[in-house]
């Protein structure tokens, strides 16, 4: 049996005054994760824009400044998640968020590991606002992860409902699939929270969300957040009958932890109740067939 146990945050945006607060209260969170025996921790997309609070009121306020206080700190951030990745002995995926590639803005999260970093995953889709207001970037790609616990992708937010994205990350090998998210809305919670979930059944495989919670009014940017953090599998033998593994409360600051096998992911995928991994290919075939049948006008 090869048994993960995977920590997903529903985390908060703290105004912090200065490096020291900062660093002090990642590092209790990762305290806590580790306390609970967890081998992998997933943070938000972007719980970096707490940062912003580094530079003082007037800058967090501003969007573009906000996004260039971030990349400030950028560098330190990404330090000290690697420290903590290697002081704990664990698998980190470090809060997404804005991120310097060339000219261009990308969102960027970056997992580290017990031996340091190990590579980052851009998103790939951006939203309206991301496109509209922010001018932040789609990346380059997919990246999939071979890691000492399995095989990891990661689909930030928007891009954990986009099913070609997952499907092309499982059939390189993924085993779960990290969807940091932040949503300022129900619905788009729920939105991601559905993604993840159909990607789980979808790909017989293992979906993390891990949100932002709670409000920042200092920063417009991510003054409003809501969700639950949830691990999902597909409803199938061996799995809960609902697909859900563990959830947490709605709003509700904290980890949710659960041990997930990752010889059950190989076993749905091979010989489940169902095969939706295997017979994923015999889509198109039916999908190119399509047949227009007109009712017939009714006879007075």
């Amino acid at each position: 049996m090869r048994h993960v146990t995977i920590a997903a945050a529903a985390y908060p945006l703290d105004w912090a005054e200065d490096w020291a607060a900062y660093e002090a209260k990642t590092r209790a969170w990762v305290q806590m994760a580790a306390l609970k025996q967890a081998d992998l921790l997933v943070f938000p997309e972007y719980g970096a824009m707490e940062l912003a609070a580094l530079g003082g009121a007037a800058v967090a306020a501003d969007l573009t400044l906000a996004v260039e206080e971030v990349l400030r700190h950028r560098a330190a951030m990404e330090r000290h998640f690697e420290g903590l990745a290697i002081e704990f002995g664990l698998y980190i995926l470090a809060p997404s968020g804005p991120a310097q590639d060339g000219l261009e803005l990308r969102n960027r999260a970056v997992l580290f590991g017990p031996s340091g970093r190990i590579g980052h995953q851009d998103k790939a889709i951006m939203t309206r606002f991301e496109r509209e207001d922010w001018n932040i970037g789609p990346g380059r790609g997919l990246t999939l992860f071979d890691t000492g616990i399995g095989k990891i992708g990661i689909v930030i937010c928007y891009d954990s409902e986009f099913p070609l994205l997952s499907r092309g990350l499982c059939e390189a090998g993924a085993e779960i699939l990290l969807a940091p998210s932040c949503t300022d809305a129900a619905a788009g919670y729920n939105r991601v929270r559905i993604g993840s979930q159909a990607r789980a059944l979808e790909n017989q495989c293992v979906t993390v969300q891990a949100p932002v919670v709670g409000l920042a009014p200092w920063c417009p940017a991510v003054d409003e957040n809501h969700g639950a953090a949830g691990i999902y599998g597909p409803p199938d033998e061996g799995w809960p009958d609902d697909g859900v593994i563990a959830k947490g409360v709605y709003d509700e600051p904290g980890w949710v932890v659960a041990t997930v096998d990752l010889d059950r992911v190989t076993h749905s995928r091979r010989d489940g109740s169902v095969l939706l991994f295997q017979h994923w290919s015999e889509q198109p075939l039916q999908a190119v067939q399509i047949r227009t049948v007109a009712e017939s006008p009714r006879k007075s």
